[in-house]
């Protein structure tokens, strides 16, 4: 009551208090960032090593499990670690605990990648530590694509010149460019000039690393004057680099383009990117942080027109899968049917109660509810997104009661002739105490939120905070604001009260009081029927508790029908299908099917529905995207392909079922699968490609591989499951070369030499040996990488035809009594013909330390070698992935249950199964929930008990 008074006493006060709520609240609004999602807060970090052409085998041994030991440590609060290698990189992501902080443990792990460089194969370079976020998804993409600039042209522009100004908008992290070609200076080595100069591709590494530097100088001081000194150490033009000597021999020079052609060209191609069957570039746009998604895609369309300014006009820039739409319209969906209920709620009251002042009063408290909740979620951080919107026009019917009721009390109160701050203070009073019990059961009802863990809690704990806030700010203005405006609003109504109960329907004149009299006369009759059922009930008790009872015990078992999912399905308007060729399939050939999977989906989606065809083939250029996504290519034999639909478009669940049985008739040897495409499910899915994940962990590989393909075959006999497959593929062809050190040795060689040379001639020098060149035209430097042309390596032989020598300095002489005999002695740079006593005669290679073919020191094995191999807590895994097909995750996921007790049984010692996804998130939440149901059921019945004593 005191606080009654106060308000009355002092009405401007709160006034004033509303005046502010409302400023504060649209400042709020203005400021807060808005979203699909709340914010999930889950300490994350992922971990990128990088190393050319090293196998996903010795990644594995070698690289990821050295440091996931490390990491297991040096690195507290660690819940668990996920790895995977793939050829020629590594991702590990390290889950912590809640509450850690991730600077810290980004601090942490960084200190450990450290330490650990010193046990990781020579030249590796450190790794990139990436803060990872469940929210990190792609938010809007663009796509680059020219009909006269070359792919290399696109890459860089979009690389240098797109993507860094980008950079700069706030909460945006730009990745680097999918597809196209990368460009780079290329030394194109000839294998059959290099053995012809008795020269390898370590030599014309050394070479360029020796002859174009990055050094300076420095100055002298000459006279009064000081110069600045400068040596040609790096050719401005490219060209010279074709001019640089790699070796000099009794005289004779050779240079760079007696064995090798250095051109403007790009390294060689991984991935490619097609839009709509024209091959380009594609840069996507992530959300970072609690960053608003609406803010940031306005921002980089905003920024767009400036870039594209300063780059050629010939570069078309297209913007894709804008995700903002999505979030956009179900942010507008929630406060469209959020201000329907507030506008039926505004009706209903002016029905019941027939006076536009006091329903003006009740307007007025709801929206100043709404904002004070606001108000309080953004100082706690939060954003405006689907959660805490809902959970505001949750609140909405809600908020009525508080106001409705003491209006409607102290109406009561003024029809017993009581002067009207006398009816308000008593209408106040006589509804104080079942108002705050009302109030605070309500409150006690979302308690359960308070028991999630994971993912679950940062999704619904916003939701549960904007209702309580809401609630608690009403009961506050009910008490305040409300008593102060019905003193100054109602006076004019007081009359037509004193008359009685209804006597303000009878008396009243207007619109709304006509209305609110044949209202309150259906109401009665309809009042009198109910009383006359009650009646009945209390006079046939036993009857209706058993009906009542029957009802309540039948409607237990609709649990077993309704099924249960995590989250609504969503029809976005968007699919990602992932399509796998058999393993090894030349990137080249995996674009030619998946031009052909275009035309069989625009066979299946009708042409006017299509908006656009986007194609991800191969390993992603972009390594840290793949570090922070849930992308599931593992080589250049499988890509995925977004489906992008018009507005106006059929189901899309029944285009993936009816792409699901055509592809599969079709192409037989190949596996697809459907992704997450909409933000809402990649965020819950939490960085899996699909909602169920059934692992197989254990050391016996082979044994664990063979049983993950029975319990996938399994579960794809499950009604209402979709796209099973196992994850890994086990079986890409490897050749295996094994040297002959004995031999080596013979002619002056180590294995060392012939693993360089081939590192260089396959994979390129840019990894242990990066040299670079100044573009002094765009300021941009690029790459130089020493490597032999995949087109001349189009066969066995001739891969057994690369040069192996040993790195020699830059002038060689030979003498009269060496093993060349007199061929080579003296100063011309061609001398006699070995003698017949010479052990060079007719053969030169014999000669210790001469270059050597491949095929003079190795064997040849076939083989096969994993794609990828992952871990899970250091341990081995194999992951059977399953989508879900028109029936709900729990009834599928019980059954793969079911499938994994039985499996269990079977089981060798060492392995085991997990099942991790949205299904295990799923079943963690709904088992927590109940648990908070029956705390707060509890809860409300100790509330009642001190209520009524």
């Amino acid at each position: 009551m005191w606080i009654v008074r106060l308000a009355l006493a002092r009405p401007y006060t709160f006034v004033v208090m509303a005046i502010l709520i409302a400023i504060l609240g649209g400042t709020a609004i203005v400021t807060m960032p808005v979203d699909i999602f709340p914010y999930i807060d889950i300490p994350i970090v992922s971990v990128l090593w990088v190393y050319s052409g090293l196998s996903p085998e010795e990644m594995e041994k070698r690289v990821m499990t050295n440091f996931e030991r490390s990491l297991t440590s040096n690195v507290n609060d660690i819940e668990h670690i996920e790895s995977q290698a793939y050829n020629g990189y590594a991702v590990v992501r390290i889950y912590f605990h809640p509450n850690v902080k991730v600077d810290m443990a980004v601090a942490q792990v960084t200190a450990t990648m450290q330490t650990s460089l010193r046990q990781m194969p020579p030249g590796m370079f450190p790794a990139n530590v990436l803060k990872y976020d469940a929210a990190s998804v792609p938010i809007l993409q663009l796509g680059l694509s020219s009909k006269t600039l070359r792919e290399q042209e696109i890459f860089d522009l979009g690389n240098n010149f797109i993507r860094t100004p980008l950079g700069t908008v706030q909460g945006a992290s730009v990745s680097y460019p999918f597809g196209g070609k990368q460009r780079a200076v290329m030394v194109d080595l000839n294998p059959d000039e290099l053995y012809a100069k008795q020269l390898s591709p370590i030599d014309v590494s050394n070479a360029l690393n020796l002859q174009n530097l990055i050094l300076p100088a420095g100055t002298a001081k000459l006279g009064r004057t000081e110069y600045q000194v400068r040596v040609n150490s790096s050719p401005a033009i490219l060209d010279e680099l074709n001019d640089l000597p790699i070796k000099t021999v009794n005289g004779a020079t050779v240079y760079i383009k007696d064995v090798a052609q250095v051109h403007d060209g790009f390294q060689v191609q991984n991935n490619i990117v097609r839009t709509n069957g024209s091959r380009g570039v594609l840069i996507t746009v992530t959300r970072n942080g609690k960053a608003s998604t609406l803010s940031i895609v306005d921002a980089v369309r905003a920024a767009l027109p400036r870039i594209l300014a300063n780059v050629p006009p010939e570069l078309k820039v297209v913007v894709l899968g804008d995700q903002s739409v999505f979030v956009r319209a179900s942010i507008q969906g929630v406060v469209r049917e959020a201000l329907i209920a507030a506008g039926l709620t505004g009706m209903m009251i002016l029905l019941f109660l027939g006076s536009w002042r006091s329903t003006l009063i009740v307007c007025i408290s709801i929206p100043l509810s709404i904002l004070t909740s606001l108000c309080l979620l953004s100082l706690l951080g939060q954003t405006i997104n689907v959660m805490t919107l809902g959970g505001l026009a949750l609140a909405v019917g809600i908020l009525v009661d508080d106001a409705t009721v003491e209006i409607e009390n102290t109406h009561r109160n003024i029809a017993m002739r009581k002067p009207l701050v006398r009816a308000v203070l008593d209408g106040a009073s006589q509804i104080a105490v079942p108002t705050f019990v009302a109030t605070i059961a309500i409150c006690i009802v979302f308690v359960p939120v308070l028991l999630l863990t994971g993912t679950a809690r940062y999704l619904f704990t916003p939701l549960a905070m904007a209702v309580v806030f809401a609630m608690l700010a009403s009961y506050l203005l009910s008490r305040t604001l409300v008593p102060t405006m019905m003193t100054y609003l109602l006076q004019s109504e007081i009359e037509l009260y004193t008359e009685g109960e209804g006597g303000e329907a009878t008396r009243g004149t207007g619109l709304f009081w006509r209305g609110h009299h044949l209202f309150n006369v259906l109401f009665e009759k309809l009042r009198y029927r109910y009383m006359g059922l009650l009646d009945w009930s209390l006079q046939h008790r036993g009857l209706v508790l058993t009906a009542f009872l029957g009802v309540s015990v039948g409607s237990l078992g609709l649990a077993w029908l309704v099924g249960e999912d995590f989250f609504p399905d969503v029809d976005s308007g968007q699919m990602r299908l992932h399509a796998r060729a058999p393993a090894g399939t030349r990137i080249e050939d995996t674009e030619e099917r998946f031009a052909a999977l275009e035309h069989e989906i625009r066979d299946v989606i009708p042409a006017n529905e299509i908006d656009t065809l986007i194609d991800n083939i191969g390993i992603p250029n972009s390594w840290p995207s793949i570090a922070q996504g849930d992308i599931p290519t593992i080589s250049s034999a499988d890509g995925e392909i977004l489906i992008s639909l018009k507005e106006k478009h059929g189901s899309t669940r029944a285009y993936e079922v009816l792409l699901r049985k055509r592809l599969r008739e079709r192409f037989l040897d190949m596996t697809f699968f459907f992704q997450p495409a909409n933000i809402t499910s990649q965020i819950l899915n939490f960085g899996i490609p699909a909602p169920i994940d059934v692992q197989v962990v254990g050391r016996n590989a082979e044994a664990n591989y063979k049983i993950a393909q029975t319990v996938a075959a399994k579960i794809a006999r499950i009604p209402g499951a979709a796209d099973v497959h196992v994850h890994q593929v086990a079986a890409q062809p490897e050749i295996r070369l094994n040297v002959d050190r004995g031999k080596a040795s013979q002619l002056g060689l180590t294995q060392r030499d012939v693993t360089n040379n081939m590192l260089i001639s396959l994979s390129g020098s840019g990894t242990v040996a990066p040299n670079y060149w100044m573009n002094w035209t765009n300021g941009v430097n690029y790459n130089i990488g020493v490597q032999t042309p995949q087109y001349r390596l189009d066969s066995l032989d001739a891969l057994l035809r690369t040069p192996i020598s040993v790195a020699t300095s830059v002038v060689k002489s030979t003498t009269a009594d060496s093993q060349a005999g007199a061929s080579a002695a003296g100063n011309a740079s061609l001398g006699a013909s070995p003698s017949g006593s010479s052990q060079a005669y007719g053969n030169p290679g014999a000669m210790a330390g001469s270059t050597q073919l491949l095929s003079n020191l190795v064997s040849v094995q076939r083989s096969y070698t994993p794609v990828i191999v992952n871990h899970y807590n250091v341990w081995p895994v194999f992951d059977v992935y399953a989508n879900l097909d028109r029936r709900d995750l729990g009834g599928v996921g019980a059954e793969v249950r079911k499938i994994m007790r039985e499996e269990e049984q079977h089981l060798p010692r060492g392995t085991s199964f997990s099942l991790r996804g949205q299904i295990d998130t799923m079943q963690s939440s709904f088992f927590r929930l109940g648990l908070g149901m029956a705390f707060a059921v509890v809860l409300v019945y100790l509330l009642m008990t001190v209520n009524f004593q």
